[in-house]
């Protein structure tokens, strides 16, 4: 379970990493949303497990190329929420910053980002359904531990009351994944 949840954690963080800037910018830049869009929507209906065999091919066997699909899978959610975040401001809040000389660093930092981050976290809880359900065949790529090698490995032995037992354990730790989620958000934003 540990190394499931470490693989999770890495995919959502390089999610978060490229999905939050991202998703400024197709928000605040007019052209760069027209640009990207149509890729953007083409790439994130392409199931992320159809990448599997590129993902093997790029960078091996091993938790690279799971980072890769689990990653792949959480971006969307993310960048399409923080850009539609970005879209919702209210004009008022850019037109006061700007008025009182915010530099950008400024306007992103007490405008931007705290007016985004509900968006944001949105995405995210969306992010870790996805990601939880593409993290079990992920896992069977070629490793040797985690939730989705332990199915498989149960499958082959055969051990039905262990495999139960997993099916059990994953859709629990999915349900508390979305709890730590719903929490985040409420700690964000305490009257919601």
């Amino acid at each position: 379970m540990a190394i499931s949840l470490r693989r999770v954690l890495v995919g959502l963080a390089i999610a978060l990493a490229v999905g939050v800037p991202v998703g400024i910018a197709v928000g605040l830049i007019g052209a760069l949303n027209a640009a990207t869009s149509p890729a953007f929507q083409f790439l994130r209906m392409i199931s992320p497990l159809s990448w599997m065999p590129i993902a093997v091919m790029a960078f091996g066997v091993g938790d690279r190329p799971i980072y890769f699909l689990l990653a792949f899978a959480a971006v969307w959610p993310i960048l399409l929420n923080t850009a539609e975040g970005v879209r919702r401001l209210e004009p008022s809040w850019l037109a006061l910053a700007t008025s009182r000389a915010a530099t950008r660093w400024e306007m992103l930092r007490h405008v931007i980002l705290p007016g985004v981050l509900g968006h944001a976290l949105v995405g995210l809880r969306l992010a870790i359904g996805v990601v939880w359900v593409v993290l079990v065949p992920c896992e069977m790529l070629g490793v040797s531990a985690g939730l989705g090698y332990f199915i498989l490995d149960t499958r082959d032995r055969p051990a039905c009351s262990e495999l139960m037992a997993m099916v059990i354990v994953i859709g629990l730790l999915g349900f508390l994944l979305d709890a730590a989620a719903r929490w985040l958000y409420r700690l964000a934003f305490p009257g919601s």
